[in-house]
């Protein structure tokens, strides 16, 4: 675990941020992640003249890889609640979900886990033809924490997000965009651009007009915030069984939080554990 500022932001603009993560060998999600985007979002939530925020990775082969699974239990317990009363991890999905701002993720490489929870709490997700996401979470014998159970049958329907949920496989990046996973699939070398015109183009316009716009979309579509709150409490109360510390330790021991191991067919690895 690192404590090295993960989050950095860039300022095109008054109007637009490009904000690009690191940490680590795989940009694992861990506590100093949590308290890091928690500050972050509310400095999107302050900034008046912001319109749209680019979220994308220093590491070309993980976006998010997922949570730290060495991390330290305890200081993850012992966190204060966020802004809506929910535990810090819950709190920052649920609120990066509802900022008064566009959001957009630029993925390149793997998202999975909580890597997936966050471009889910992202409005707009456009992909390179090697991303690759899904919640492998089932498959370690975990319930995901951060609400994908919610926000996923509303993006790709109920049979379709329990296939990615029960499922545990890894969703490569055609096949996620045919679901509604993310928006569309860009060629390697027009990703960057594409998203930056985009995000140049959306920053253009009018803010009042943008935010009312957001506010009306996600009445209809933003999951409530009792959600959040019941999804990490079903992560806290499976995960760590003991029936099922062997599934993970055979992960660790095959090289998982490691570039050159498990990492790369995650979703394969899962379903030789039993």
């Amino acid at each position: 675990m690192s404590a090295d500022e993960q989050f950095a932001v860039q300022e095109v603009s008054p109007s637009y941020w490009r904000v690009t993560f690191t940490n680590g060998e795989i940009n694992l999600v861990d506590p100093d992640t949590v308290e890091q985007l928690a500050e972050l979002i509310t400095r999107i939530e302050q900034d008046p003249e912001l319109s749209v925020v680019v979220f994308r990775s220093g590491n070309p082969d993980f976006f998010m890889a997922h949570w730290d699974m060495l991390s330290d239990r305890a200081r993850v317990a012992a966190m204060k609640p966020g802004a809506s009363g929910l535990h810090p991890y819950a709190d920052n999905v649920y609120r990066l979900g509802r900022v008064p701002c566009v959001t957009v993720s630029e993925i390149n490489g793997r998202a999975r886990g909580a890597g997936s929870e966050f471009v889910l709490a992202t409005d707009i997700r456009f992909a390179g033809p090697d991303a690759i996401l899904g919640q492998f979470e089932v498959g370690v014998g975990s319930v995901p924490g951060g609400n994908p159970t919610g926000r996923l049958p509303r993006l790709v329907g109920r049979s379709r997000a329990l296939e990615i949920l029960l499922g545990a496989d890894d969703f490569p990046a055609d096949l996620a965009a045919a679901y509604g996973y993310v928006n569309r699939v860009l060629p390697g070398n027009e990703l960057e651009q594409f998203v930056d015109t985009f995000a140049r183009r959306i920053a253009s316009f009018d803010k009042v007009a943008l935010r009312k716009t957001k506010e009306l979309v996600d009445a209809g579509t933003q999951p409530p915030v009792e959600e959040f709150g019941a999804a990490l409490a079903a992560f806290f109360g499976t995960s760590g069984r003991p029936e099922n510390t062997f599934r993970v330790k055979r992960l660790l021991d095959g090289g998982l939080q490691r570039a050159d191991g498990v990492e790369r067919d995650l979703g394969r690895q899962v379903a030789d554990l039993s």
